[in-house]
């Protein structure tokens, strides 16, 4: 039988060849689509921004079976927030029963979660998914608790003891993951961007101005940052200004460019016709490859200061919706001014408290930045509660920090409609901000069986008020730093004497400086000017005078050696030892020194110098004046930084007063009454030595005992 061996030889199915190119095709296949998900992933990545947000809020203890607090969080209106993270910290107390102890967070008035503490003791952290509907562009995030105690017999309804407590910690936070909506061309889309707290804190925003600019110039940047300044939420961050050579643009960054017509980059002023600036200043934006600008520019520099002005008012930029504003001499710049006459209005809208037991609402009050509390002030409550209450044991108490300023008894008659007036006790420190805490103690007659949590309840009206009586701060130390060179919330006068020549760490000095001075203004409508040179007497007898450099670069620095309380040596080229620190030759060379003086030009005004031998000693000692929290370490009037970042406050002058004259007017001021008994007890005791003269007249006592003389 023939067999045909072509039929034996063939393999079956598909040959190895072919299944091995299609084995090849595929994994080429599978390898491209795994590199363009990772692409894509990538890209998404890219798109996807996230931010860290810090409650300003202080780490905070809270007493009772029902404790409550507040914190705040801010969207900007350019994220597209896709996720919302609240990282909650927190202790509660080692007494607390936790299977019925509770926690719950609400955000705008919304409860969206609740849990129960761990059973461990010491610092806990509950991460927990905020809702993204319920966010608005400001929002109130308030958590609210329920710390119960047992005995023995497992009873938990006890009365409240300072065992029961929830410890909120100052780390908690708010992380945003959202897409960034970049800005649209037009001035108010670039300034939400531009003062944006991710962009500031991401080093995303800087003003820039001429590389050996002009002191009109310095003087339109300072502006400009102490606008931006205070406006600023977050606490440790800061916009800088830098010469126009190091503005180290990168993609997705906003620079405001401030600076003259002639010194601008060609690229910039090629947007800027000259005839277009004649007789007035513009602000305009201009993009280009992912970078945004904002041009702030003038011919002259009286123009160019008024239309940094116009960039330093917050209201007028955020109401630009055009892509260029011109600014003439008549062009309104200053920001509005809300004049009080010293009441303080603790809520804006009627404040709802629900719930038996001790419930706690807080309110910020703030004064003038220059301003601290005197003596007459008082705290006006307008409240009403339900009428369901044990009025034995249901009350009100009123605190300002942690002072108690009185407590009144609720009763029936007046629920719907009830008052409180308290004063503030004389010679009480408040400072120019402060807490007002309003507490009730709502008891039911019924609370073991009552399971309705909204009631009791009691509101806080609008109508409720603080009548503060203020008066200006007095003291040349740092505790009343930078509010000596504030006055009616804006900037006082203020006289920069610079070097001429401006290094990088010169820049950074002078950003440090007006950083906190902005801070503290609230207003545009002071001066500032800088001189580059030694002003005139004029000037340093009426200006309130910053001197800032090296006795190298800045002749005031040697002028004023004598004055100084750190001193350089007779070739000006180290500080030298004095009665409060004793300094190393070579230490001397590297250290840095901020001294708040007595103005050799007017006893009657503060000067502050920010020396030391070299740039770079000069930049560490603003280090220390740039923010509240860094200033907050010092009570004295001399500041010392070394190149370790180690840090000294000296107190020198032992009259701390500013102006010596007042210091005598306050202490009668502060003591009128006192004055008044002792003037009337001279009064008194005269009157009583004069009917005792005549009664020993009368009875001849005076003249030995011989009556008529004889």
């Amino acid at each position: 039988m023939f067999v045909n061996k072509y039929f034996i030889n063939k393999q079956n199915g598909i040959r190895q060849n072919v299944i091995n190119k299609l084995l090849i095709t595929i994994c080429w296949i599978i390898v491209l689509l795994f590199v363009s998900q990772i692409t894509a992933t990538k890209a998404f990545a890219a798109d996807n921004q996230t931010y860290t947000q810090q409650f300003q809020n202080s780490t905070t203890t809270l007493s009772g079976k029902s404790v409550e607090s507040n914190m705040y969080l801010t969207k900007m209106d350019y994220w597209d927030v896709k996720k919302v993270t609240f990282n909650f910290n927190f202790q509660v107390s080692q007494l607390a029963a936790r299977d019925i102890s509770d926690i719950t967070v609400s955000l705008n008035g919304v409860k969206f979660y609740s849990f129960r503490p761990s059973k461990k003791t010491g610092l806990q952290t509950k991460v927990i998914d905020v809702p993204v509907r319920l966010l608005g562009g400001s929002n109130k995030l308030q958590i609210e608790g329920q710390i119960l105690s047992s005995d023995n017999n497992n009873n938990y309804q006890l009365s409240q003891t300072p065992a029961n407590w929830l410890t909120i910690e100052k780390g908690s936070n708010v992380d945003f993951e959202y897409n960034l909506k970049e800005a649209d061309n037009n001035i108010k889309s670039f300034y939400d961007h531009f003062s944006g707290q991710d962009t500031i804190s991401y080093s995303r925003s800087r003003i820039a101005t001429a590389d050996e600019p002009t002191a009109y110039e310095l003087t339109a940047s300072m502006i400009a940052l102490a606008g931006e300044s205070r406006i600023i939420t977050t606490t440790n961050d800061q916009i800088p200004v830098v010469k126009m050579n190091n503005m180290d643009v990168k993609d997705n960054d906003y620079v405001m460019v401030v600076a003259k017509y002639n010194h601008l980059p060609q690229q910039l002023k090629s947007q800027i016709s000259s005839d277009e600036i004649n007789n007035r200043g513009i602000i305009k934006t201009f993009y280009d490859k992912n970078k945004h600008y904002l041009i702030v520019t003038a011919k002259t520099g009286t123009l160019l200061k008024r239309a940094a002005r116009f960039v330093a008012n917050a209201e007028l930029m955020k109401e630009t919706s055009q892509s260029t504003e011109y600014v003439s001499n008549d062009t309104d710049t200053f920001t509005s001014s809300l004049h009080d006459n010293g009441i303080k209005s603790i809520t804006s809208t009627t404040d709802t408290i629900t719930g038996a037991g001790h419930r706690e609402s807080n309110y910020l009050i703030s004064l003038s930045n220059d301003r601290t509390n005197a003596d007459g002030s008082e705290v006006y409550l307008n409240f009403r509660y339900s009428k369901n209450l044990n009025f034995n044991r249901s009350l009100v108490t009123v605190r300002v920090n942690n002072t108690t300023l009185g407590s009144k008894k609720l009763s029936s008659i007046r629920a719907n409609g009830d008052t409180l007036t308290v004063k503030v006790p004389r010679n009480l420190s408040l400072g120019n901000s402060f807490t007002i805490s309003v507490a009730f103690d709502l008891e039911m007659k019924d609370q073991n069986t009552s399971d309705n949590s909204q009631t009791p309840w009691a509101e806080i009206d609008t109508g409720s008020k603080m009548y503060v009586k203020s008066k200006r701060s007095n003291d040349l130390l740092f505790t009343n730093y930078p509010t000596l060179f504030i006055n009616n919330e804006t900037y006082d006068d203020i006289a920069v004497i610079a070097p001429n020549y401006l290094s990088n760490d010169d820049f950074k000095t002078i950003t440090n400086v007006f950083n906190l001075i902005g801070n503290f203004a609230k207003s545009n409508t002071g001066n500032i000017q800088f001189y580059s040179k030694m002003p005139s007497k004029s000037v340093l007898r009426n200006k309130n005078v910053i001197v800032i450099g090296t006795p190298q670069n800045n002749p005031m620095i040697k002028k004023l050696n004598s004055k100084l309380y750190f001193k350089y040596s007779n070739d000006f080229s180290r500080i030298v030892s004095n009665e409060k620190l004793s300094i190393e030759h070579n230490y001397g060379k590297t250290i840095g020194t901020a001294q708040l003086l007595r103005s050799p030009y007017n006893d009657k005004r503060g000067m502050m110098v920010v020396t030391g031998a070299n740039d770079d000693a000069v930049y560490l000692a603003s280090t220390q004046i740039n923010f509240q929290d860094n200033i907050q370490q010092y009570s004295g009037d001399g500041i010392v930084v070394d190149q370790n970042n180690t840090h000294y406050g000296y107190r020198f002058k032992k009259n701390k007063a500013i102006d010596k004259s007042l210091t005598a007017k306050q202490l009668i001021s502060d003591n009128t009454q006192l004055i008044i008994y002792l003037i009337l007890a001279l009064i008194v005791i005269l009157m009583i030595g004069i009917a005792v003269f005549l009664v020993m007249r009368k009875q001849g006592l005076m003249n030995g005992g011989r009556k008529n003389g004889k």
